[in-house]
């Protein structure tokens, strides 16, 4: 017999996650830093890549086609079709949709929802849940005739899905007579597990003022106006108190004088949730453009002073008081055609990720010497992009032997610079995906590179053999062994590249020979 071949990096995944290591810390440390070197020696490869006229989603190690009418797997060794539903009317394609997971540890009323399901909303105002293996649609609700919904949200992940409707502009008639729809919007709110509905609410521009957008996050119903002020009411109070009845899905009810059954054309879904007065304030804050985000330990909010001049310059300040943060100001004073950008860390850990053209800055929370109540900003760790020192260029000399300094110097985003375009956190393997770009002569190359999400080391870095255009909207995505671009070109082409990992040259051997 030969050798035993090594297991890959995702099989040493699985057999952790089952248990078939022993519990003793100290093999499980030896096991992880051997996943770890593993991960240093692995290649990936592209194995596929399609073009399409239509969007192209990922979700979970599947591909979505044709808007979501065709399903491919990623995870087997060459992406294999799972299903293709029939062909469907510009009417009835799925607009938006939400890969819904069954729980752990739940005891669910049908066999099938303790399968993954895909979560569909279509153009015509159904909202479809259909089996992520098969395509079958298990469930079928109709919204409404009197808006459009468009938009599918996670309320809270994986529990309670928010549909969200266009905003209500009325008809240019109405419009040129100078009169305006008093509802800017709607927002259908279900349950998932099982399926059942909690309301519509209505966002009423006579009651809330002159708001611009609304959305629910987490339990919160988060309203936006033109001025930058965010406004944010608990929607649980909002449906204690303005619900005018109940209503449950497939059952008979009068509304208005009209019968019909609840969540079945034409009757569909009434709205149940009319806010007659001003619900409690939880909190406001004004920002510009209404960027504003909550996390952190304990918790503080991130926005940008509401003024044009203030654009990437951002403030982090205490949720209790408001409170500016000790080295709260966070400014990267770089000097380039995009802007960076600054969010909590998605591991839960209370950092904050800054994002420039030429730097990610992973910054936490740590409380002032000798006062507890009162936080700073202090770095973590920070990631540089690797770039020539161009300082010399910026003198040139004349013909006739002067001196002349550089009026002006390189952007920050210079395309000939490697510079970091997408910044994104794999929760499975605990680490930083990083995208960075250099233009090399007539086209841009990138790679992927793998840092440790708890010290910044580079541990792996991947090079991307397609182009990459700066102009095109591009998405990346890193899950366990898979890497996937998706790239938007104009005219409505999209591409997907798919890359897996594979056996080191050396790990091939050992399994050819042991076969």
């Amino acid at each position: 017999m030969g050798p035993t071949p090594k297991s890959n990096v995702c099989s040493q995944l699985s057999r952790r996650a089952l248990g078939f290591f022993a519990r003793d810390a100290g093999v499980v440390q030896r096991t992880n830093l051997g996943i770890l070197r593993a991960l240093e020696s692995t290649k990936f490869k592209n194995v596929w890549t399609t073009h399409s006229k239509s969007p192209i989603a990922y979700e979970r190690g599947r591909i979505y086609f044709d808007n979501y009418r065709c399903c491919v797997s990623s995870i087997a060794s060459e992406p294999r079709k799972l299903y293709e539903m029939p062909k469907c009317s510009k009417s009835e394609k799925i607009e938006d949709a939400l890969l819904w997971e069954c729980p752990v540890g739940e005891v669910l009323p049908d066999h099938s929802d303790y399968k993954s399901s895909l979560i569909a909303l279509t153009a015509h105002n159904w909202l479809l849940r259909i089996s992520a293996s098969t395509g079958k649609i298990l469930e079928k609700i109709y919204l409404a005739s009197y808006c459009k919904f468009r938009y599918l949200s996670w309320d809270t992940p994986q529990e309670v899905i928010a549909v969200k409707s266009a905003q209500n502009k009325g008809s240019a008639v109405a419009r040129q007579a100078g009169i305006q729809q008093p509802v800017l919007l709607y927002l259908a709110v279900f349950q998932v597990q099982p399926f059942s509905l909690v309301g519509i609410l209505e966002i009423d521009k006579r009651i809330f003022g002159n708001v611009t957008d609304a959305t629910l996050s987490h339990g919160i119903l988060i309203v936006m106006y033109s001025s930058g002020l965010v406004r944010l009411y608990s929607f649980q109070v909002i449906i204690e108190q303005f619900m005018q009845q109940k209503l449950d899905l497939g059952c008979a009810c009068n509304w208005g004088g009209t019968t019909g059954t609840v969540g079945e054309a034409p009757f569909g879904i009434p709205c149940n949730i009319k806010v007659t007065d001003l619900p409690p304030l939880l909190f406001e804050v004004s920002s510009l453009e209404n960027a504003f985000q909550i996390g952190g330990h304990p918790w503080h909010y991130i926005i940008t002073p509401n003024k044009k001049k203030h654009k990437g310059i951002f403030h982090i300040c205490a949720l209790k008081d408001n409170a500016l943060a000790k080295n709260g100001i966070q400014e990267m004073k770089c000097c380039s055609l995009e802007s960076d950008w600054i969010y909590f860390h998605p591991d839960a850990s209370g950092r904050i990720i800054h994002v420039g053209p030429n730097q990610v800055k992973v910054l936490k929370l740590c409380e002032v010497e000798n006062n507890s109540s009162q936080h700073q900003i202090c770095e973590d760790f920070v990631i540089f992009a690797k770039r020539e020192n161009r300082n010399e260029n910026l003198f040139t000399v004349t013909a006739s032997g002067r001196v002349v300094k550089r009026s002006s110097s390189l952007l920050d985003d210079d395309p000939e610079q490697e510079t970091f375009k997408i910044v994104d956190y794999e929760d499975e393997l605990d680490l930083l995906s990083v995208v960075a770009v250099t233009q090399i002569d007539a086209e841009g190359k990138a790679h992927l590179d793998f840092h440790c999400n708890e010290y910044g080391t580079l541990l792996k870095s991947i090079p991307l053999v397609e182009s990459w255009d700066v102009t095109y909207s591009h998405e990346v995505y890193f899950d366990r062994d898979l890497v996937l671009h998706i790239e938007q070109k104009p005219n409505r082409v999209f591409s997907c590249y798919v890359y897996q990992m594979v056996c080191d040259p050396g790990e091939e051997d050992i399994l050819k020979r042991s076969g």
